[in-house]
C-alpha cells in the first residue's frame, strides 16, 4: 500500500508544475465550453472563475511541496 501511495504523492516542483499544467488545460477547456453554452458576460465570468481556480490551487500545491520538503528530516 505504501508503494501505491508514493505514486500519487507530488515530491518535486517539476511534478507540481506538471499537475498545475494539467489543471490549466482542463480549466481552459471547461471555460471554452462555458463561453459556448452561456454567451455573453455570464459565460466569460464562469471561464474567468475556472482559470482563477487554477491560480489558487497552483499556489497551494507549490506551497505544499515547499512545506513537505521543509518538514522532512
Amino acid at each position: 500500500m505504501h508503494k501505491i501511495k508514493r505514486l500519487f504523492t507530488i515530491k518535486t516542483k517539476f511534478e507540481a508544475f506538471l499537475v498545475i499544467y494539467a489543471l490549466a488545460l482542463g480549466a481552459t477547456e471547461r471555460g471554452m465550453v462555458y463561453m459556448d453554452q452561456y454567451p455573453g458576460v455570464g459565460g466569460q465570468l464562469l471561464a474567468l472563475c475556472c482559470t482563477g481556480a487554477v491560480f489558487m490551487a497552483g499556489g497551494k500545491v507549490l506551497d505544499a511541496v515547499d512545506m513537505q520538503r521543509r518538514w522532512q528530516f
